[in-house]
């Protein structure tokens, strides 16, 4: 093991399934509030028309002032918009000075750069400082260009505040003029899945960093079968969550990054064989006729910690009428 090594980004949080929903309809707020996905982002970029962004804006506040998502043991984000509009200062700017106490993420679109990152954590800094804002308001990046997955681990170090990365494929798709109209999925033209060198290139900048790796949207959202399909193939590499760009897509994200209850028991069984053995003096142990050592107990630990996360969340979920700010 390297001497080098990043700690995992901080606070952990649960993002099995992550709900956008455009800042330009409001009347979906509650409807998310109520909802089963563990994060949440109200959106203010692609899913707005320019001429609704400040309206979505000042929406978006309102949803952040009014409605208690952490007793609803989500995570809630804002997308803004991109650092290359004049839109995108305004939405830091007014969304955190008068919301930021409840806002947990922001999250940037279309990085590039380290440099991309550094200029919202300078914004948060300074607001955060000047509006008594007590805790740190993390920042999330959308990879989704070529730019940027040709920089992806320099932006995986960009700033202590980064704790996730989304694989944003509609966009990387066009910028890499790849020749397909699915947001996500298979192209038949290609002998396997065209996005899995992007994919696994960016779960490795992530988990050498500390940061989580989330998937982006599939856009069929009638084809229950194609989405848990492509989050499954998310699943194997690393990945975290996936998107749901809507609610029927929820569930298939968290039973999909979930552990199955008998992987939960079986990790439990690798750790509690470990410790026995290792309280015997042996540094490895056999379980179900297989040899388990010090690599098997990491493995079993990531299990058991997703596990507990989710039981907690569970936990913490109140009644909506008990979600009123």
């Amino acid at each position: 093991m390297s001497l080098t090594r990043y700690e995992p980004a901080h606070p952990p949080r649960l993002q099995r399934s992550e709900l956008a929903v455009p800042g330009s309809q409001p009347a979906m707020f509650e409807k998310a509030l109520r909802g089963e996905a563990d994060y949440v982002f109200l959106d203010l970029e692609d899913a707005v028309a320019p001429a609704d962004k400040e309206q979505a804006r000042r929406n978006v506040v309102a949803g952040l002032l009014e409605h208690d998502w952490k007793s609803r043991g989500k995570t809630i984000s804002v997308r803004v918009n991109g650092i290359d509009t004049h839109y995108m200062y305004r939405d830091v700017v007014d969304i955190v000075e008068e919301a930021g106490h409840r806002l947990d993420v922001v999250l940037v679109p279309k990085v590039g750069v380290p440099a991309d990152v550094y200029l919202v954590d300078a914004l948060l800094t300074q607001i955060e400082t000047a509006r008594h804002i007590s805790h740190r308001i993390g920042i999330e990046v959308l990879i989704e260009t070529a730019l940027g997955m040709a920089n992806v681990e320099a932006i995986a170090q960009a700033s202590r505040r980064l704790e996730a990365m989304h694989f944003g494929v509609a966009d990387l798709a066009a910028s890499l003029r790849a020749r397909t109209v699915n947001i996500g999925g298979l192209n038949p033209d290609y002998p396997g899945d065209q996005w899995h060198a992007a994919l696994a290139r960016m779960v490795t900048a992530c988990r050498a960093y500390g940061l989580r790796p989330i998937d982006g949207p599939y856009g069929d959202f009638k084809d229950p079968d194609g989405y848990v399909a492509a989050a499954r193939r998310a699943a194997a590499l690393g990945y975290e969550g996936k998107w749901a760009i809507h609610p029927s897509q929820i569930p298939l994200a968290n039973e999909v990054f979930t552990p199955p209850t008998a992987e939960v028991d079986r990790a439990r069984r690798i750790l509690l064989a470990l410790d026995e053995a290792a309280r015997a003096g042996r540094g490895a142990a056999q379980i179900d006729g297989r040899m388990i050592d010090a690599a098997s107990a990491r493995m079993a630990q990531n299990v058991v910690q997703i596990a507990s996360a989710i039981a907690d969340r569970a936990k913490a979920t109140t009644p909506l009428a008990a979600t009123r700010a």
